[in-house]
């Protein structure tokens, strides 16, 4: 199994710094085995030459001068390796023994390698089925013959393997060394970075999307000489183009609720006025023409209309400026009866399930915005869903405080404008039908009352089923 690179920078700094030097090792330790290795042969090549080929010239001839019949291994290393060719057969073939010679059994193929080598008075290396490897040198006889003579390869490759394996050990603990050093040196390197990172996640933790948000300061000790510096410098300008944005965000986001609740509050009195005067006119005991009736009955029903709209933002502004609420003992149970006998009287079409304790639920709050948030949420079910749907409202108390939930089987609501269902005038008339008026801000006030509650108010659904789900605290 391929084991997985660093995720993090500073393994990824630590592992290229090890991987690098490792390289530099590998390269240092291939270039000097190579080069002790040629320097150990070119000895090995000097030795042949200056041994003039007398142990295998001695090969050449039957009897010696001084008539022991043997060859000449005086002055001649342990070893060493001697063959006579001619007409490329190999004739005779020795090694020196304990200041003797041995006759070497030779196979075809060691046969094929001693013919093959060329005679240029040059070493070469063959490999040897009794002898193993040797380096070898091949030079005309007297008798046009060919004379090999050898010395063994075994003491530079053991010399070279000995080299090896000591540059190994010592690349090996220079790496250790150096692998703990490094991510040491690193980690100190990147403090700096991790400043940088802690003041990012900082920021993301901030509610950013509501209210006024309390920046944290600026990171100090940002060198632009660096890279870290430079992206501290650049988190601080962010951060104050951030602030900045916010300010001025929040700043406009109080002049639009400052507007919205003077001009609320200034609406009541004419929206009251063209009311009353409507109501006026069509009590007038005279004969009233039937289009100026009607004209009457539409100004009265869109005034009152008009009332609710303003009623509603006046709500929403009080609730964002944060007026306090009613803090006391709340009974739940009564609360939702009475609005689901106010939600049957006004749909009797729609079929009423309640799913309540045994045991009345208290919560702390105020009475009288929680009511109006739960009527919201089942004057909502009634307005969008067709007659004959059923409509449950459970009440179900818990370890983290008070569910209250209203689920109809309706035809559901739009998936692009589930995450915008609590926004202020949001509507989804194209997906259900709707029999009377609505403002759009039924869902915000549910949202706005539960929040200042120190609750939360969510949406699930699908076609056939909608679930509208308030938590309070218990």
């Amino acid at each position: 199994m391929k084991r997985p690179l660093p995720r993090t920078l500073r393994g990824q700094l630590t592992a290229g710094l090890v991987a690098l030097l490792a390289l530099a090792c590998l390269a240092v330790g291939v270039t000097t085995a190579l080069a002790l290795r040629g320097f150990l042969l070119g000895r090995l090549d000097e030795q042949l030459a200056s041994s003039g080929g007398r142990f295998a010239a001695s090969l050449e001839h039957e009897a010696r001068p001084d008539a022991d019949n043997r060859p000449d291994t005086r002055g001649q290393s342990e070893s060493t390796f001697g063959a006579r060719l001619l007409n490329g057969t190999t004739t005779q073939a020795a090694v020196v023994h304990d200041a003797t010679d041995r006759a070497v059994p030779l196979t075809p193929g060691d046969r094929r390698a001693l013919a093959d080598l060329p005679v240029d008075g040059h070493g070469h290396s063959i490999r040897l089925s009794t002898l193993g490897a040797y380096r070898v040198t091949a030079v005309n006889g007297d008798d046009q013959d060919v004379m090999i003579t050898g010395l063994p390869l075994h003491p530079v490759e053991e010399t070279v393997h000995r080299l090896e394996a000591v540059e190994a050990t010592l690349f090996g603990a220079a790496l250790l060394a150096t692998g703990i050093a490094g991510a040491l040196w690193v980690r100190i390197s990147l403090r700096p970075l991790q400043k940088v990172t802690a003041r990012a996640a900082e920021v993301a933790q901030l509610p950013l999307a509501s209210g006024e948000i309390a920046m944290p300061g600026p990171l100090p000790d940002t060198d632009p000489r660096t890279e870290v510096g430079q992206l501290g410098t650049a988190l601080n300008h962010m951060l104050g183009h951030v602030e900045d944005a916010l300010t001025r965000r929040h700043a406009s986001e109080e002049r639009l609720r400052h507007f919205a609740a003077d001009a609320s509050h200034e609406l009541r009195t004419p929206v009251a006025n063209i009311r009353g005067h409507a109501e006026l006119a069509l009590r007038h005991r005279g004969a009233v023409p039937a289009e100026v009736r009607h004209a009457l009955e539409r100004i009265g029903g869109e005034s009152r209309r008009m009332t609710r709209l303003v009623d509603d933002l006046l709500l929403l502004a009080r609730l964002d400026a944060g007026r306090p609420l009613e803090h006391e003992p709340v009974d739940l149970t009564l609360l939702i009866l009475d609005a689901t006998d106010d939600a049957r009287a006004a749909g009797p079409g729609h079929h009423w399930l309640l799913d309540l304790p045994e045991e009345p639920v208290t919560v702390t709050g105020d009475a009288h915005r929680l009511q109006q948030a739960i009527g919201n949420l089942l004057a909502n079910a009634r307005t969008h869903t067709p007659p004959g749907t059923d409509v449950t409202v459970t009440l179900a108390p818990g370890e983290n405080g008070v569910r209250v939930d209203v689920e109809d089987n309706g035809p559901g609501i739009p998936e692009e404008i589930q995450p915008e269902v609590f926004g202020r005038f949001v509507r989804a008339d194209h997906a259900r039908s709707r029999s009377t008026g609505s403002t759009g801000l039924g869902l915000a006030i549910v949202h706005a009352v539960v929040t200042a509650h120190g609750g939360t108010a969510t949406l699930t659904s699908r076609p056939g089923h909608t679930t509208f789900r308030i938590t309070l605290p218990g």
